[in-house]
Order: structure tokens, then C-alpha cells, then sequence
């Protein structure tokens, strides 16, 4: 491998440009690429790595590397290279700006979700800015996870977790909803409600918990065969107008909902236990659905921290 001192220190650095003739007497054959490429035709290769970073930088030794081969005669004239080397640093930077901007964009919907994800890349960082949404918020939880986690391992506990909020989140990646965080063993997800229409998001709201439920019963029914610890899931459904937007401390935001709506579903979720059922939904979801075969109606039940008792329905699945 051919080498390049450094300026600065005069220690030898792995070579950051290649140049090799495939053919004629100056052949040089060393790498069985090469080999390749003279056989299907090749007369000339020439490879470069463009170095990221300053030499005292984080970045620096990484870089993007470069290679071009011809079938010409004569092989790369000088100009060709020099217009190559000119060009690959702005080219490299290029690149580098753009493979930064998708690893940001991945990141933040992989922890903030796709809308959130997008705003908050977008520039949507202002702490106390958040707009009117008008949503059905999903809200999940793991029942008797507290008693699972006393007896079993952490490790099983996090597959099991992992193995739960996939299956979760299945159910929601087609039917429009979108997780916006998971809190321990619970899970918040919201369908807006565009302008197309919000029965048919309603609507698609229900499916979801009632295909997630099946999703589970035999997710669970597999983890027992192998003897593994199983999670039953408690889920509520509301709609109402939250608040979505940024809330935290100076050096510390959080994209979420906040309202009474949000309050509402997670106290109702509390009530599949005792109820007897895995899906409970709320009033105000029932008549935008309007859907009653489907809903059974369990009375009026009053809710810690909501003044009115609020009638509360069953969704069968």
C-alpha cells in the first residue's frame, strides 16, 4: 500500500489517492479488483479518499473513498485527474451534508415519531410553542407489569416489552396512527384528524385496538409455548382537542399532547380491569363512530380528576 507522510508530523499515513495502469508495461496488478477489471477490458484505475474533518477533529479519518476505472486507450489524461481531485472535496461535502440531514431525519422519527420527528428537524424547537389538534389518542398499558417485573429478569422483561409495543405498533403503521412516546410499560399514540373525514379516522382508531388485541392474543399464546413471561394489554380510546407542541426546560423538551383529553384516556384505561374488558372507549368516540353494534355500552363511571362521570363503552373484538 502506498503511503503519504503527514506535513505536520512526518509519520506516514495510509495513502489517500491510488493510481494504477491496467495494462502495457506499467501494469501493476496488486489488488484482485484490478485484476478484474483489466480482464473485462479496463486500462487505467484511479481511487481517492476525501479526509472529513480537521486533522485535530472527531471526524477526522473518516471520509468518503473514491474509485474510477476506463476502458480508453490511453488510459486517464492528467487533465481528467486534476478536474477529478478539484471537484471530489465539494462533491464529498456534499454528500456529507446530505447524509447528515437523513441520519437526523431517521433518528428523530425512530425517537420522536414521523410528524413530531419532522417538525422538531424542521425547526419547531421553541419551548411553550404548540398548536390545537384535534385527535383520538390511544393509550395502552401492560397489565400487571409491576407483579411481571418482580419475578422476572430484566432482560426477558425488555423482550417482552419490545415483543409488546412491536405488536402495538403493527396495528398503527397502516391505519394512519403514530406513536408519540412510550412511558415505562404504556403506550400514547394519536390519529389527527384531517380534513378527510373523522369517522373514517375514528373508525380506523377502532380497528387498530381491535387488530392490535388479536395480535397479542397470539403473540402471548407463542411467548407461553417457549415458556416465556406473556403481557396482557389494557387500551382506551377518546377523542378531543389537545395541545401538540413543545413543554420542558430550557435545556430539556419534550414533543407531546397535553390536555384534559389526554388525562381522560389514560384514567379510563384503568378501568379495563375492573370492567372486564381489554378495549374501553370513551362517549365522545362512540358518537363520532356511530358504530353501536360493535360497542357495548358499561355505564356511566366517574373518573379521578374529572368532575362529571362519563359514560364509558366496550369495543368487541
Amino acid at each position: 500500500m502506498l503511503r503519504q507522510a503527514n506535513t505536520r508530523t512526518g509519520a506516514q499515513e495510509p495513502w489517500l489517492h491510488l493510481r494504477r495502469h491496467l495494462t502495457g508495461p506499467d501494469a501493476q496488478l496488486d489488488f484482485p479488483v484490478l485484476e478484474k477489471f483489466a480482464a473485462e477490458g479496463g486500462s487505467d484505475y484511479f481511487a481517492e479518499i476525501v479526509r472529513l474533518g480537521a486533522e485535530d477533529d472527531l471526524s477526522h479519518g473518516t471520509g468518503i473513498a473514491y474509485s474510477f476505472a476506463t476502458d480508453r486507450p490511453a488510459g486517464f489524461h492528467d487533465d481528467d485527474l486534476a478536474l477529478l481531485k478539484a471537484a471530489l472535496p465539494a462533491l464529498s461535502l456534499a454528500m456529507m451534508s446530505y447524509a447528515g440531514h437523513t441520519i437526523a431525519s431517521s433518528l428523530l422519527a425512530a425517537y420522536l415519531g414521523d410528524d413530531a420527528g419532522r417538525r422538531v428537524h424542521s425547526g419547531a424547537i421553541e419551548r411553550g410553542s404548540a398548536e390545537s389538534l384535534r385527535a383520538v389518542l390511544w393509550y395502552a398499558d401492560v397489565r400487571g407489569f409491576t407483579g411481571i417485573a418482580d419475578v422476572t429478569a430484566g432482560g426477558p422483561v425488555v423482550e417482552l416489552l419490545n415483543d409488546v409495543f412491536e405488536t402495538l405498533t403493527a396495528s398503527l403503521r397502516r391505519r394512519g396512527g403514530q406513536v408519540l412516546k412510550f412511558m415505562g410499560d404504556g403506550m400514547l399514540a394519536t390519529f389527527p384528524l384531517g380534513e378527510e373525514g373523522g369517522e373514517r379516522v375514528c373508525r380506523e382508531a377502532l380497528n387498530a385496538a381491535a387488530e392490535a388485541q388479536r395480535a397479542l392474543d397470539r403473540l402471548n399464546s407463542a411467548r407461553a409455548a417457549m415458556g416465556k413471561p406473556v403481557g396482557d394489554v389494557d387500551l382506551a380510546l377518546h377523542i378531543g382537542e389537545v395541545l401538540y407542541g413543545n413543554v420542558g426546560a430550557v435545556d430539556r423538551l419534550d414533543f407531546t399532547v397535553i390536555g384534559p383529553a389526554v388525562n381522560e384516556v389514560a384514567r379510563i384505561e384503568t378501568f379495563c380491569e375492573p370492567l372486564g374488558h381489554r378495549i374501553l372507549v370513551s362517549a365522545e368516540l362512540a358518537a363520532a363512530v356511530g358504530d353501536s353494534h360493535r360497542l357495548e355500552p358499561l355505564g356511566c363511571h366517574r373518573l379521578r380528576g374529572v368532575s362529571e362521570p362519563r359514560a364509558i363503552y366496550a369495543l368487541e373484538f
